[in-house]
């Protein structure tokens, strides 16, 4: 378990020396055990005390970091069992699988896809991340030829997914400056793979039949010099899978089996039924994440399922508040008012741009809360509008004063006459009306 503030303060010096950066070395233990700093800041411990608070400290869940550049991503780092307990930190690396069974121009089409592909969603950019090689030959010259077809046209994380280790050795030298996954270690050549690992300064995914087994190699790895692991729990059953991910999460949450403290790996391939065995992996802690080319449906089910689970549930994305323009809006055009909830906003805007009328919107700064959450929780005021209409310098852009508010905001309807000045229109409440609302309200 990790220890609290005060198990961490009996192990310190207690010198108050000042040196590590803290006024006091309660206030040292308190910021170690949230984790803002680290055990090697304080000069004074011993090699013990500093083991054994930097096992207890560290994030139970270790990160690990494939690939090198823009696209590299980092999994793992994780605190909760349970997203609702705090968030989810890094969203799982999605990587298509290619063979060196397939010739390069195959390969080099789904790699450009994925390089390629692009979904925006509320502001962010949703991509698949990598690409993995399958060994499905058993030929080094073959992989490291599928390898090459791939650096060719993209530089994405990979995965090198060979056992044998003179095969994998033949990917790396083509990729194993730019930091691959290289799957997998086992039992019987995990010192051949560890040793390619640590040569090519690579994360190693371990395989075992068990979960006892797997705990097993992972401390023979780390005996080995490797500590960026990740764990393949790959299973044709779902069941399985499913079950082996939760117990490996829970067991590294509360610590008691540190060696599976590692991110997921699972390949969706073997399961009957890859869609599903996907959308349990982004939901049911999975890492790493490798299927065969999605359909655009699939790609875009699951990079929006991805988004929603790996953003903080209590913190909503939000929208800078401000005065926008949908098309080239003039003095005459109307003025809709809306909340800086991001999904509220980009909803309301597609559906403008749709009705081609030219429009401002006006963004106010509820603290990412819905509409109707707003007004219930007195975060959309009249006082709020007219501070807006005010600071956004909203007079100065249109030559009349009407305010297009939305239909869960009509109690503020009055109010914001009031305070304002500005004539009140209730929108409707679904941003889906907005185009025949304006048709008939709005001359």
């Amino acid at each position: 378990m990790a220890l609290k503030a005060l198990d961490i303060y009996k192990l310190l010096p207690k010198k108050n020396c000042k040196e590590c950066g803290e006024p006091t070395c309660l206030t040292f233990a308190m910021k170690l055990a949230s984790g803002k700093v680290k055990p090697e800041d304080c000069p004074y411990l011993d090699e013990n005390v500093r083991e054994i608070l930097g096992a207890s400290t560290r994030p139970p869940v270790q990160r690990v970091k494939l690939g090198v550049g823009e696209r590299s991503f980092a999994v793992g780092d994780e605190i909760v069992q349970f997203r609702h307990e705090k968030t989810f930190f890094h969203e799982p690396g999605i990587m298509t699988a290619v063979s060196d069974l397939m010739d390069p121009d195959s390969i080099q089409a789904v790699v450009a896809d994925v390089r390629d592909h692009l979904l925006v969603r509320i502001g962010l950019d949703l991509r698949l991340n990598g690409i993995a090689v399958w060994s499905a030959s058993g030929s080094p010259d073959a992989f490291a030829t599928a390898v090459e077809a791939v650096e060719a046209v993209a530089e994405l994380p990979e995965v090198l997914m060979a056992e044998d280790p003179a095969v994998q050795e033949a990917g790396l030298a083509v990729c194993g400056n730019y930091r691959p996954l290289i799957h997998a270690a086992t039992g019987d050549q995990y010192r051949e793979m560890c040793a390619l690992a640590v040569k090519h300064g690579c994360p190693l995914a371990i395989r075992a039949p068990d979960l006892d087994a797997l705990a097993g190699l992972s401390g023979l790895c780390t005996a080995e010099g490797v500590s960026h692991l990740v764990l393949d729990l790959t299973s044709p059953s779902l069941h399985d899978m499913l079950n082996q991910a939760t117990a490996v999460r829970q067991q590294a949450i509360t610590r008691t089996a540190p060696a599976l403290g590692y991110p997921v790996f699972l390949d969706t391939r073997p399961c009957g039924l890859p869609d599903a065995a996907l959308i349990c992996g982004v939901l049911k802690y999975g890492s790493v994440l490798v299927a065969d080319p999605l359909s655009e449906a699939s790609r875009k089910a699951l990079l929006v399922l991805r988004q929603n689970i790996y953003t903080d549930p209590q913190k909503p994305i939000q929208i800078t508040p401000g005065i926008y323009r949908v098309g080239s809006p003039g003095p005459d055009a109307p003025v809709l008012l809306t909340v800086n909830f991001s999904l509220t906003y980009f909803t309301l805007q597609g559906y403008l741009e749709a009705s081609g009328t030219d429009s401002f919107m006006l963004i106010v700064d509820t603290e990412g809360l819905s509409v109707l959450t707003s007004v219930a929780a007195g975060k959309l005021s009249e006082t709020l509008v007219r501070d807006s209409l005010k600071e956004f310098a909203v007079p100065d852009l249109v030559k009349h004063r009407t305010l297009i508010i939305p239909g869960y905001a009509a109690p503020l309807s009055g109010k914001i006459e009031d305070e304002t000045g500005w004539k009140v229109l209730v929108g409707p409440r679904d941003a889906a009306d907005i185009a025949e609302f304006l048709e008939k309200e709005w001359t």
